[in-house]
């Protein structure tokens, strides 16, 4: 039986200018996450249908409800616990 084993990176604590990075990779997650689905023919629908591939969640980020931004932002956050833990820095370069 498979057991999840995530690296724990309960120890990293984010700075803040990598929060704002977070919620731009959230944003981003979304637009790919509904890009993918778009491909595969799913469309907006009121109510989750898989078989007539209808979700409410193909809306804009900014439209998403609280609880699916949270996701996304949940799986960014992550990402970048991660990268850092595994001894990688973040820096932003100049524009």
């Amino acid at each position: 039986m498979y057991q999840p084993n995530p690296i724990d990176t309960s120890d990293v604590i984010l700075p803040e200018d990598l929060e704002a990075l977070s919620e731009e990779l959230a944003r981003n997650t979304h637009e790919v996450w509904a890009a993918g689905r778009a491909s595969q023919g799913w469309t907006y629908g009121d109510v989750r249908d898989d078989a007539a591939k209808k979700t409410p969640c193909m809306v804009p980020y900014e439209e998403l409800p609280e609880s699916e931004k949270d996701y996304d932002r949940n799986t960014a956050k992550e990402t970048i616990r991660l990268i850092l833990k595994l001894g990688y820095i973040i820096k932003k370069g100049e524009s």
